[in-house]
């Protein structure tokens, strides 16, 4: 049954995307309409190619041609897209693991010390609704290093959801399985390995799952301000040089790693349930 419901499901959406492309396809060859050009009509080269966005079929024909060599590389502003995402799945990956390396632990030191939870309450209150990109000026004056900033930025971004989902998801396992440990004298850090852990990792890393996936839109904001590498400063350069056909493809190559990142969180997180 579930099965059959995949392969329904799978079929609507292939006749969804072929309709969309249709339409979108056949909307790019209608012709303009009659009307004075605008300024930015006359920058663009007149109104013929204002009105019209490329055509599913460009775009398909671009991606061929990057994928067919995704890692070229012939100067400063001219890389393969596989060159510019390696760049920022790199510095997601590295303020992600960092961010990790400290939210957990404090998420845990929350869940289990309600006065900690007390001590550490406004600062997390604070500082959280900060957008991430408002440390980029001061991370670049401390720092100095458009891509350690970057990285610090991600950081920023990834801490507080693994913080919260961590102290809430070992706030809420089982009184009385904490009881059992401690009736056998574990350690507390024994306690929070063999017990909690286990316990609250389906939490922990929904947690996990919501910063990958904040983390991976932040770094396109991030590289576009600080630009050099990265899938955000491809977006914007092609941007600068009015190709619109690359800024569609690099948009759908930024949801699709976005989409492979979320699935493997995702089946992290299906693994620990089903062990449970």
């Amino acid at each position: 049954m579930l099965q059959s419901l995949n392969v329904r499901a799978t079929l609507v959406s292939l006749v969804m995307l072929v309709v969309l492309l249709g339409i979108w396809e056949l909307a790019n060859q209608a012709p303009a309409a009659d009307k004075p050009l605008t300024e930015y009509e006359m920058l663009m080269g007149g109104a013929d190619q204002e009105a019209r966005v490329p055509p599913p079929s460009a775009v398909i024909d671009l991606a061929v041609d990057e994928l067919s060599n995704p890692f070229y590389d012939a100067g400063p502003n001219d890389k393969g897209i596989g060159i510019q995402l390696a760049y920022s799945v790199y510095r997601v990956l590295a303020g992600y693991l960092l961010a990790a390396l400290i939210a957990i632990p404090i998420g845990f030191l929350i869940g289990m010390s309600p006065l900690m939870y007390k001590a550490l309450n406004p600062f997390i209150q604070v500082l959280r609704p900060i957008s991430p990109l408002a440390w980029m000026p001061l991370a670049l004056f401390i720092i100095k290093d458009s891509e350690a900033s970057s990285i610090f930025v991600i950081f920023i971004c990834s801490i507080w959801p693994m913080l919260i989902n961590t102290a809430f998801g070992v706030a809420g396992v089982r009184r009385d399985w904490v009881n059992v440990a401690r009736t056998h004298e574990l350690s507390a850090l024994k306690t929070a390995f063999a017990v909690i852990l286990p316990a609250a990792a389906p939490t922990i890393l929904t947690g996990m799952r919501i910063s990958i996936g904040i983390a991976w839109l932040v770094i396109v904001a991030a590289e576009m301000l600080v630009g050099g590498t990265g899938i955000g400063y491809y977006v914007w350069n092609e941007w600068n040089n009015l190709d619109l056909t690359s800024v569609i493809f690099s948009i759908l190559m930024i949801g699709l790693v976005g989409m492979l990142l979320d699935l493997a969180l995702s089946a992290a997180t299906r693994l620990v349930q089903y062990q449970e």
